[in-house]
């Protein structure tokens, strides 16, 4: 892991974002609740947990990609070119977003590489024009420059002159990875993008997204791979059931004192050179919370503190939280919602 940058500009500063979703018959489902955060130029914040717990909703939310029925409260703001603050990603329009956040001040690996890939077009071309639009290279210069970025994502160039549905899932996450990093844009949103990929080639794309960050880039990496958030993070926040309960530094957190949150620590527990323990039970569906604590029914250390719903606070979402060693987290009180 990089011992970081000497560049510390914030180049996100999130506050209380919420995301629900109104079904058709009126009620909302509640998906990510009052989540709150920085992320600096040089550093990566892994945002793990659980499928379902809110993680890719939440880098949806940050490019304005949800869908009609969404809702959002809160605010997003990304840093600007110079000193001065840039746009609230949850209030710009599609037109700001499109033409100036995304691709070339946010970057987006996606979770489902394959939608995002056209299906009539090579990879090749596709990733030509990226190359083009972003950089505005021509001519042999443009050749070089796709080869050189396919060549950074592990991306083999005698598969460039094949369509999306001619690859492998490893391929597709592979070329999606390519075109997210062309612009080198300040700040990378990687939703599970080591998705599909053998172990070797794991490490080779947690590596390339590490140097993208050492070079004073920001990434926010969205993953359930703990082994690759260790290999590249410099903090971790843990989500569960659409908040987040723990924030630390990776150091502390796959070190010494390790998680304090029951459910962070099981997450850790779980992984097959630790203890290989699964975390008992099932993650509660977000239309059906429990009161209180969302993490309570699984926790061996509930009691009757936890039907008070706990705040971020030194770190950790918890009313009985293993060790107080963390930094302290600004709590993240509820937001209300607007339309999306």
């Amino acid at each position: 892991m990089s011992e970081g940058t000497a560049d510390t500009r914030t180049l996100l500063r999130v506050r209380d974002l919420c995301v629900s979703f109104r079904r058709r018959r009126g009620e909302e489902i509640a998906a990510v609740g009052g989540v709150s955060f920085d992320l600096a130029a040089g550093e990566c914040l892994a945002l793990v947990g659980e499928s379902g717990c809110g993680k890719s909703v939440l880098a949806s939310a940050l490019l304005g990609l949800l869908p009609a029925n969404a809702r959002v409260g809160g605010s997003a703001l990304l840093a600007g070119p110079g000193p001065d603050a840039g746009p609230d990603l949850l209030a710009a329009d599609e037109a700001t977003l499109a033409r100036t956040v995304r691709g070339r001040r946010i970057g987006l690996v996606p979770q489902s590489p394959a939608a995002h890939l056209t299906p009539v077009r090579t990879v090749g071309s596709q990733l030509a024009e990226t190359v083009r639009e972003l950089t505005g290279a021509r001519g042999p210069a443009l050749a070089e420059a796709t080869l050189a970025v396919a060549e950074r994502a592990a991306f083999p160039a005698g598969h460039l002159d094949r369509y999306p549905h001619q690859l492998s899932g490893g391929l597709a996450q592979r070329a999606a990875t390519a075109m997210a990093l062309v612009g080198d844009a300040p700040l990378l949103l990687a939703d599970e993008p080591t998705t599909g990929l053998d172990r070797d080639l794991v490490e080779r794309t947690a590596d390339e997204l590490r140097a993208h960050t050492d070079r004073g880039r920001g990434l926010l990496l969205i993953t359930h791979d703990l082994t690759a958030a260790e290999r590249v993070a410099d903090r971790v926040a843990v989500m569960y059931a659409g908040r987040i309960v723990e924030l630390a530094s990776a150091a502390d957190f796959f070190g010494a004192p390790g998680p304090r949150h029951p459910y962070a620590g099981g997450l850790l527990a779980a992984l097959p050179e630790r203890a290989f323990r699964a975390v008992p039970g099932m993650p509660p569906e977000l239309d059906d919370l429990p009161a209180g604590c969302a993490f309570a029914p699984r926790c061996a250390r509930a009691d009757a503190a936890c039907t008070r719903q706990p705040v971020l606070d030194g770190g950790v979402a918890c009313h009985h939280p293993a060790r107080d060693a963390h930094p302290a987290a600004a709590p993240a009180p509820p937001c209300a919602g607007r339309g999306a």
